[in-house]
C-alpha cells in the first residue's frame, strides 16, 4: 500500500468511526439520562443529548497515531505515546464531567497535565525548555476557550473542520504528509460528529469532545511550530475567530467586575442568537469571518513569511474591531426587542 492511499484509508476511517460512535451515543445518552436542558444560560429550546464528542475522541485515537507513526515525515513514538495520553486524560475528565459535575480546580489539573505531557515531549526532542511554561498555558487555554465556545448547533465541529483542513494544508505545504493526515483525520471525525450536531443538533458535543477538541488543536500548532516556527503565525490566524470571542469576552468580563469563571451567555455568537439569529445563521457568521477573512490572511502569511507576524497583529486587530461593532449592533437589537415587547 502506498503512503497516498494509507493517507486517504486512514481519514475515511476517522469519519465512519466518527460516525458509527456517535451514533450510539445518542442511543448511550437517551439511556442513561445524560440530557442539556434549556435554561437562562443556554442558547438551545429543547432538551438535547450530549456527550456526542466521544465519536471524534475515539476515532482520533484510533487514526491520528497511526498517521503520526506510520507516514512519510513520522514523529518520534515518545510525541505521539504523550499526544495520546493527553488526549485520553482530558476526554476522560470530560466525559466524566458529562455524567457528573466536577469542580474546577480538578479538572484545570488534568487539563495542564495534558498540556505538560506534550510539552515536555517536545522538550526531550530537542525544544527548548523555557518554552514549556507558556506551551503548557497555551494548551490549558486553548481546552478551555474551545469549552467556552461550544454554546450553539453546530459551531464548534464547524470551526475544527475549517482549522483542521487549513493545518492540513499547511503541514502538505511543508512537506509533512503525517503531520498533514494526523490534521485531517481530526477535521474528518469532527466532520462526521457534525452530521449529527449541525442545526437542529441531535446530540452536543459535551466536555468529553469540547475539551479535546481545543487540546488536539494546540498539539498540532504547537507540531507544525516545531517543523518550521514560520507557519505558527498563520495556523494562529485560522483560529482567530474563536480565540478573538473567547479572549475579548473573558477580559470583558474580568474588566467587569464579574465572576469570569462562571457559566454565562456574553460571547458574541450567545448575543447573535440572543438577538434574533439562528443558530445557523450565528453558525454563518463566524463561517463567514474563516473564509473571507482568516483564510486568506492566514495564506498570505504563509506566503509572505516576512510579513507574517504583521499580517497576524492585523488579524487579530480587525478581530477585536469586527467583534466590538457586532456585539453593539446585538445590543441594540435586543434592546430594541425589549422596548418593543414592554410597549
Amino acid at each position: 500500500m502506498t503512503s497516498v492511499s494509507l493517507a486517504i484509508g486512514i481519514v475515511l476511517a476517522s469519519l465512519l468511526i466518527a460516525l458509527i460512535v456517535v451514533r450510539g451515543a445518542i442511543a448511550y445518552a437517551h439511556r442513561r439520562g445524560m440530557m442539556d436542558l434549556p435554561g437562562q444560560r443556554r442558547s438551545h429550546t429543547i432538551p438535547t443529548p450530549r456527550g456526542g464528542g466521544i465519536g471524534i475522541v475515539v476515532a482520533v485515537l484510533l487514526t491520528m497515531p497511526l498517521a503520526l507513526l506510520t507516514l512519510p515525515a513520522a514523529w518520534p513514538i515518545p510525541v505521539v505515546l504523550s499526544l495520546s495520553a493527553a488526549t485520553l486524560l482530558v476526554a476522560a475528565v470530560g466525559w466524566w464531567d458529562d455524567h457528573r459535575s466536577l469542580p474546577v480546580l480538578p479538572r484545570l489539573g488534568i487539563q495542564l497535565l495534558s498540556a505538560a505531557l506534550i510539552a515536555f515531549a517536545l522538550a526531550t526532542g530537542g525544544m527548548s525548555w523555557w518554552w514549556v511554561p507558556l506551551l503548557v498555558l497555551a494548551g490549558g487555554w486553548s481546552i478551555n476557550l474551545h469549552n467556552f465556545m461550544d454554546g450553539i448547533d453546530g459551531l464548534l465541529a464547524q470551526q475544527v473542520i475549517f482549522v483542521g483542513v487549513g493545518l492540513a494544508l499547511l503541514a502538505y505545504a511543508a512537506a509533512q504528509p503525517a503531520l498533514m493526515t494526523a490534521a485531517a483525520s481530526l477535521a474528518a471525525a469532527a466532520l462526521g460528529f457534525w452530521y449529527y450536531n449541525r442545526p437542529r443538533a441531535r446530540i452536543f458535543m459535551g466536555d468529553v469532545g469540547s475539551g479535546t477538541m481545543g487540546l488536539l488543536l494546540f498539539a498540532l500548532v504547537a507540531l507544525l511550530w516545531r517543523v518550521d516556527w514560520h507557519l505558527l503565525w498563520p495556523a494562529l490566524i485560522l483560529s482567530s475567530s474563536f480565540v478573538a470571542d473567547a479572549t475579548l469576552t473573558l477580559l470583558g468580563r474580568m474588566v467587569a467586575g464579574r465572576r469570569w469563571y462562571t457559566a454565562h451567555r456574553e460571547h458574541l455568537y450567545q448575543w447573535l442568537v440572543r438577538s434574533g439569529f439562528t443558530h445557523a445563521g450565528g453558525g454563518a457568521c463566524y463561517l463567514a469571518w474563516n473564509m473571507l477573512v482568516a483564510a486568506p490572511l492566514a495564506a498570505l502569511a504563509w506566503a509572505w513569511p516576512a510579513w507574517a507576524v504583521p499580517v497576524f497583529i492585523g488579524t487579530y486587530l480587525i478581530a477585536t474591531a469586527v467583534w466590538i461593532l457586532m456585539k453593539r449592533q446585538c445590543l441594540r437589537r435586543v434592546s430594541h426587542k425589549v422596548c418593543h415587547v414592554a410597549s
